[in-house]
């Protein structure tokens, strides 16, 4: 997964607010082990915290750093992980620009990603570390505390890798792209069990995930496509947060009606879609069986 040297990089589509807080510890669901299993399977990989905490509003948001000089080339992509978020929101977001255009979809609108430490408001609420990466409708942003890609691997079981982290990003920005193009209204009201419109959502997410990484190196942000050992490093962050792996690993069983994002063999099932066919039109996880 290496950047071409000389590909120039647009910092201003990330921004790093680092460390935060808020009064009261920000959101939360319930308490004990059985909060912390409705956090996970709730949020993680990109479901709005709004859902929960009924939305919010970006006062009080912290400053941020500006990554413009430490981020300038592919070359620093290579070598700083902050850069190297840019470098795939980047490529990601140029992906969905040329798809827009040439598929009669509209403009596309960029989305800012937001790193943070520990907590963050965002426009759908405050939220903490534990919720794990997730897209806000509301403003239209990222949000991602890196530290997650260690609990991706201690917690989790996954094996990590460079590729794993720009798998999740893809996901996050296939929420975006969800939500330009109106289909994020499709989960209301069905937001749980195995056919549920969200477990759709999620999965199209990764599909369009797979998507991008099939068409990356036409973005000219990568020196050559994805080898077969990133495409394994991102198959293996599917299954590791698969509802059933994460069910059995906090509870000792699985229960379908409580699915909110998909079993392991689904999520790499679409992601396997989307980048064997390169095409977000093979994406409709909304029609038929998944």
């Amino acid at each position: 997964m290496d950047f071409r040297d000389d590909v120039k990089l647009d910092a201003s589509q990330v921004e790093n607010r680092g460390g935060g807080g808020f009064p009261g510890g920000g959101l939360a669901i319930g308490g004990g082990a059985a909060g912390i299993i409705a956090l996970i399977a709730a949020l993680i990989f990109g479901i709005n915290p709004g859902d929960i905490t009924g939305g919010g509003d970006t006062t009080g948001v912290q400053p941020t750093s500006d990554l413009s000089q430490e981020c300038k080339k592919g070359s620093d992509a290579d070598q700083s992980e902050n850069c190297r978020v840019v470098g795939v929101v980047n490529s990601i977001q140029a992906y969905w620009n040329d798809a827009f255009d040439s598929g009669g979809s509209g403009s596309y609108s960029p989305a800012r990603t937001v790193l943070f430490s520990q907590a963050v408001d965002t426009g759908c609420g405050q939220a903490s570390s534990q919720v794990g990466p997730f897209y806000c409708p509301s403003d239209k942003r990222v949000y991602l505390d890196l530290s997650f890609f260690d609990e991706l691997q201690s917690k989790f079981g996954a094996k990590g890798g460079p590729f794993a982290q720009a798998y999740v990003i893809a996901h996050e920005y296939g929420h975006h792209v969800q939500d330009l193009l109106g289909t994020m209204g499709r989960v209301q009201g069905d937001e749980q069990g195995a056919q549920s419109a969200s477990v759709r959502l999620e999965l199209q997410a990764d599909c369009y995930s797979g998507v991008w990484a099939k068409n990356a190196v036409d973005t000219g942000f990568y020196e050559k496509p994805f080898t077969e050992t990133d495409i394994q490093e991102a198959l293996d962050a599917a299954a590791a947060v698969g509802d059933d792996r994460i069910q059995e690993k906090a509870q000792g069983r699985v229960d379908p009606e409580a699915f909110t994002h998909g079993t392991s063999e689904q999520r790499m099932k679409w992601f396997s879609t989307g980048y064997t066919s390169g095409d977000p039109g093979k994406c409709d996880t909304f029609s038929g069986g998944i």
